[in-house]
């Protein structure tokens, strides 16, 4: 008699939250400007992505691999995992979920993740990966987590856990997904307000809206450190730049909603010459390059995505420029970057 097949398997527990570009604001949403005088961003989510995987294990042992980067570490089942230079990023989520929930079992796991840009890059590819992978976590335990809750977690575990300069916008863009404008306060206050943006000019946006990887990366937390160094220390040049950057993401939004798209260069540009003032090694000479070479083969404006040094670039490109631009630009050596918009913020489920 035939033996019967084994069909029983484990169950896997995924998440994808989205990468996003920052249009209007950056910097703002970083402590202590924020404390002290509000900030306000304008960003939107795009379908490049930070997916995690787990795998329950019953040899004790927590076991990751990271895809991407083809890292990959294991460690006794024993929490909290030591924080030692290694993937700690991944760590540091396990940690707190371990400590706030206590939930994590002895038997182990295996987490595998894969962000589809590098670190350092300019889309919040850090803060994304948080997101993911506490979302996989929400997934497999079912932690009362709603958008607010997982990505002030995410917030915590990266600024207060892990001592990681950086600001607000990232989680709360990779939690709720598509085109929003937030506010930030003191004692962390975060709203998020989404925007109803008529299809006709998101496809606009999108068709005009060229993302230009400069095949560098760059160690933000340098750049911002300096940033909150000159607010801390009352720089008036700096500190009126942030002003400006902050009045930048009220005139995206009001473009976007009105629909004078391509006012949208002209609002870039003047944020991307403001950002300039509010630290050194936002740009260099060999981003300057880049920058006039796509304004002088038809970019209205641009910048560089993240906190600056490296990384992406957006230009907006009017009419039917963009393949124009698109030409100056591959003779740098990048690579522009095919996206859409997304709607959707992190997505979890199980098979």
């Amino acid at each position: 008699m035939a033996g019967k097949l084994n069909l029983t398997t484990s169950m896997i527990y995924r998440s994808k939250a989205p990468l996003r570009i920052g249009l209007a604001g950056g910097g703002t949403d970083v402590s202590p400007y924020s404390d002290l005088f509000g900030g306000a961003i304008l960003n939107a989510t795009i379908s490049l992505y930070a997916r995690a995987s787990i795998e329950p294990l019953q040899n004790g042992q927590v076991v990751f691999e990271c895809a991407d980067r083809r890292e990959a570490a294991t460690y006794d089942a024993v929490y909290p995992l030591p924080l030692d230079g290694k993937l700690d990023i991944l760590k540091g989520v396990i940690n707190r979920v371990q400590k706030d929930y206590g939930s994590l079992p002895a038997t182990g796991f295996k987490l595998t993740t894969f962000v589809d840009a590098p670190a350092g890059s300019g889309l919040g590819t850090s803060s994304t990966l948080v997101v993911a992978v506490l979302g996989a976590f929400a997934e497999w335990l079912k932690l009362p987590l709603g958008e607010y809750d997982l990505a002030h977690l995410a917030y915590s575990i990266e600024r207060e856990d892990l001592n990681q300069a950086g600001g607000k916008q990232d989680q709360y863009a990779a939690t709720f997904g598509g085109v929003n404008f937030m506010e930030f306060y003191k004692g962390d206050k975060v709203i998020v307000n989404p925007l109803r943006i008529k299809e006709v000019n998101l496809h606009e946006l999108e068709n005009n809206l060229v993302l230009f990887y400069t095949s560098t990366s760059r160690l933000s937390s340098t750049i911002i450190s300096e940033q909150q160094k000159n607010v801390t220390d009352k720089k008036d040049d700096s500190i009126e730049a942030m002003h400006q950057l902050k009045e930048q993401a009220v005139m995206m939004k009001e473009a976007l909603l009105r629909g004078t798209i391509d006012k949208i260069g002209e609002i870039l540009n003047y944020g991307f010459e403001n950002k300039k003032k509010m630290a050194h090694g936002i740009t260099n000479p060999q981003l300057d390059e880049i920058y006039e070479a796509a304004r002088k083969a038809g970019a209205s404006g641009g910048k560089i995505s993240g906190a600056g040094g490296g990384g992406f670039m957006i230009f907006y490109c009017p009419k039917n420029t963009r393949f124009a631009v698109v030409d100056a630009l591959n003779g740098f050596g990048g690579d522009v970057k095919r996206y859409t918009f997304t709607n959707h913020g992190i997505q979890t489920w199980s098979i």
